[in-house]
């Protein structure tokens, strides 16, 4: 058997509100799609990238996978790193391998009719989700009301973004711990906006709110700001980066230097599911809990398994996006996430006319 089409596409669809969260702000999100095709069977994987990562994924990607056995991945992902050596591994480069590796192995476990979750081998049965969003763009009013609808669903543990207004972060703190009460794990992510002295001060301040979870106080790329940060903070308060690792050597690299209490990976980033079992595989060689970043229809599958997963993340954006584009998008119950072993591969369809207003690039597929 062959790979015998690999096409690609993306959408780019405008946010529910303005956000923004410690160093970025954003109205419109993009997902890369692409479709593997071999012996009359159709695969989907993707990434949310941008649309740079779709012309890579067409112009130097595809070569390099048309023709090969669906069945050898490695062999395909080999292809896919050694055509792009010239062009640099982080980045684009990665989100756009982690494209087609996720529709790889969607394909494999399609003709197998296996669930990916079922191919890989579950490590876990379900894996737990935590709501993400409270950008700093929200209200007060907005992000307790947000924060309050993931508990009301089931979820044991939400998170907000902090870092853009350092002087308002507390009471923000404060305000949501209040909607959510005090048996509900409360997250933090600054994605890298305060600097070493502030995020001390801030995980100082809240230590009081019980925030159990301080995602890159400071730069991810500042691996020793974030081992001072793991030294200083408390025994309830845990150190989490990762999910900007497109590699393997970044992964090990923040693990040596003792900068996380949690290995964080994204396979829309880190290769793809490929990229993600090796980080899963470097957390447990290094003994560290491992949590999945964003996409939690693709994660959800990836995440159950690997040994050291202990959650994925709920990101508002891309589970409405998933909502709105597949259907079998995975949705937490009782604030699981549960693949579903009767829907081969990702077990998602696209909804194509619904879909089609947002193309941005990307020819019509059968």
């Amino acid at each position: 058997m062959k790979i015998d089409t690999l096409d690609v596409s993306a959408y780019t669809v405008p946010t529910a509100s303005p956000e923004s969260d410690g160093t970025l702000e954003w109205t419109h999100t993009t997902m890369v799609i692409v479709e593997a095709a071999s012996d009359g069977t159709r695969s989907l994987g993707y990434s949310y990238a941008d649309v740079s990562t779709a012309r890579l994924v067409d112009c130097v990607l595809k070569p390099a996978v048309l023709g090969k056995d669906p069945f050898d991945i490695a062999v395909a992902w080999e292809a896919m790193v050694a055509s792009i050596r010239n062009l640099g591994r982080p980045g684009i480069s990665s989100m756009a391998i982690s494209a087609v590796d996720n529709a790889l192995w969607d394909l494999k476990a399609r003709l197998l009719n296996t669930s990916v979750a079922g191919l890989l081998g579950r490590a876990h049965e379900s894996i737990p989700a935590y709501g993400s969003g409270g950008f700093t763009s929200y209200s007060i009013d907005q992000l307790k009301d947000q924060l309050s609808q993931w508990v009301a669903r089931g979820m044991r543990s939400v998170k907000m973004k902090i870092g853009r207004d350092p002087d308002r972060d507390t009471a923000r703190v404060r305000a949501a711990r209040e909607a959510i009460g005090w048996d509900v794990g409360l997250f933090v992510d600054a994605n890298g906006a305060y600097s070493r002295k502030q995020a001390l001060e801030k995980a100082e301040q809240f230590t009081d709110l019980r925030v159990t979870w301080f995602e890159e106080p400071v730069s991810s790329d500042d691996l020793d700001g974030l081992r001072l940060l793991r030294d200083h903070t408390t025994r309830g308060m845990v150190i989490a980066a990762g999910e900007y690792g497109y590699d393997a050597h970044y992964f090990r690299s923040m693990l040596e230097s003792g900068a996380v209490d949690v290995l964080q990976a994204d396979a829309t980033r880190c290769a793809g599911i490929t990229g993600f079992r090796d980080a899963g595989a470097l957390a447990l060689a290094f003994s560290t809990p491992f949590s999945a970043h964003t996409a939690p229809s693709i994660h959800a599958h990836a995440a159950c398994a690997v040994p050291r997963a202990i959650n994925v993340e709920y990101f508002f954006d891309h589970a409405r996006i998933e909502k709105m584009f597949f259907d079998g998008a995975i949705e937490p119950i009782e604030g699981e996430l549960r693949p579903d072993p009767s829907r081969p591969g990702f077990g998602l369809e696209l909804k194509r006319p619904d879909i089609e207003k947002y193309k941005v690039y990307g020819n019509h597929h059968a």
